[in-house]
């Protein structure tokens, strides 16, 4: 499941830890590419059955473009409304998917992931970009977990 040397509560007492662990990492810090670069290995550390999280920024040509991440190289840009991460952007909402390969225009960065959620950051009303986390496990991704990482990139908008 999770580290275990870190985390060895309940999944709720694990997911309260990693929040506080998130704080404190942020905690003074105003550069956007620190606190994405952090935020993305402290989850990649906390989360188990994942393969790649990270974050797509949304950049002058109003596209999603690779920001800071943990996992293998992956795609540079993603026009908004296309893919998982694209549609998410455009739409304004997470989207949480059971299977990959039927969800219809994605865009297959890495051939071993199988699920995916996806959060859009949005500050003020308007859209920063999107956190991105795949996993090899079909049906990874449930309701606590959406529930939590929403949680969790609320954090984080607050210091970006």
């Amino acid at each position: 499941m999770f580290n275990v040397e870190l985390y060895k509560g309940t999944r709720q007492e694990n997911f309260e830890l990693a929040k506080k662990q998130l704080v404190a990492l942020l905690h003074g810090e105003k550069n956007q590419i620190a606190n994405l670069s952090n935020t993305s290995a402290l989850l990649n550390q906390f989360l188990d059955r994942i393969n790649w999280v990270g974050f797509y920024l949304v950049d002058e040509n109003n596209e999603l473009v690779l920001g800071p991440f943990q996992g293998l190289p992956a795609c540079v840009r993603i026009p908004l409304g296309k893919g998982v991460c694209g549609t998410s952007a455009k739409n304004l909402e997470t989207i949480r998917v059971e299977d990959v390969h039927q969800f219809p225009g994605h865009i297959a960065c890495d051939a071993a992931s199988n699920s995916e959620i996806v959060i859009p950051l949005i500050k003020d009303g308007k859209l920063l970009g999107v956190l991105d986390i795949d996993s090899p496990i079909k049906n990874r991704f449930d309701e606590v977990d959406q529930e939590q990482l929403e949680e969790i990139t609320a954090i984080l908008v607050e210091h970006l």
